[in-house]
């Protein structure tokens, strides 16, 4: 009954939205409030994006400002580059920041790899290859940070440095997430009509969200891999994160050989959309050294 009611409820908001390029203003999850109109719509903006092969899938991303290559990863499931758009923002001022949508998500295609982070990396890698043949910056948050976590151990030639937000220590076993659009939907459900409108394969989402939360439940990110990063990397979250505990925080942190850690007091998993001045105050530095 739930997956007919899933098929129905896809179906709808596709004949709906579905030939929709558009969508004004956008809007990350949950989000309290209405979007600046002026805002520049990260994650759907035709004049700055692109597709990069990444094999089985096409990844978007889209490209601002001059400079030194800056990647920015939003965080995984209900993430989108939207989210990051103070960063964005900011970042485009003195680099070239490249915000990629991670497979399965927007305007990315959802492939039939295997879900795991190695794909993952190597999906921005083939981001990175279509811009850059030089070394990067990479900022992620939550799955994008894993990501970099990843990309940074296989690559090293590759990331200069590293800022990862809301990613701690994980073993399998540590939580049991269930990922349900039909929950997603009672949540937000204009996010993700949004989200449906934009991704090329909207009727597989269920599918993959499935996928992700198998892979979620019994992924490992310990010693073996941090241990294996050796670009600096800002380790930063918020000091009341569900998703990330501190405790996970911290370990991850005391096992990447240089590092430092941001934790920001009283915030929540997506820290810089509570207390962006805080998380940026603690970001320059790190990239000015």
């Amino acid at each position: 009954m739930k997956a007919l009611l899933l098929s129905l409820l896809t179906l709808l908001f596709l004949d709906t939205y579905g030939q929709q390029q558009t969508i004004k203003p956008l809007r990350h999850f949950m989000q309290a409030g209405p979007s600046p109109a002026n805002e520049t719509q990260y994650g759907n903006n035709p004049k700055a994006g692109h597709y990069a092969n990444a094999g089985d899938a096409k990844i978007y991303y889209e490209v601002y400002g001059k400079g030194q290559p800056f990647v920015v990863l939003h965080g995984g499931v209900y993430g989108s580059i939207y989210e990051m758009y103070q960063f964005i923002d900011s970042l485009a001022k003195t680099y070239q920041v490249i915000a990629v949508s991670t497979r399965g998500h927007g305007k990315s295609e959802i492939g039939i790899a295997s879900v795991t982070y190695e794909q993952k990396a190597n999906d921005v890698m083939a981001v990175i290859n279509a811009i850059t043949k030089d070394s990067i910056i990479l900022l992620g948050f939550s799955d994008g940070a894993y990501t970099g976590y990843k990309l940074a151990s296989m690559y090293p030639g590759r990331v200069k440095k590293l800022i990862a937000i809301g990613a701690g220590e994980q073993v399998p076993g540590l939580r049991q997430l269930i990922l349900d659009t039909a929950v997603a939907f009672q949540l937000d459900s204009s996010y993700l009509k949004q989200q449906l409108a934009l991704m090329p394969e909207p009727g597989r989402l269920q599918e993959y969200w499935t996928k992700m939360a198998s892979f979620y439940n019994q992924m490992t990110a310990s010693k073996e891999l941090f241990a294996s990063i050796h670009c600096p990397v800002l380790v930063m979250a918020g000091e009341r994160d569900m998703n990330a505990p501190l405790a996970t925080v911290i370990a991850a942190y005391q096992m990447i050989p240089n590092s430092q850690l941001s934790i920001i007091p009283n915030a929540p998993h997506p820290v810089f959309l509570v207390n962006f001045p805080a998380v940026w105050t603690s970001i320059v530095p790190f990239l000015k050294n």
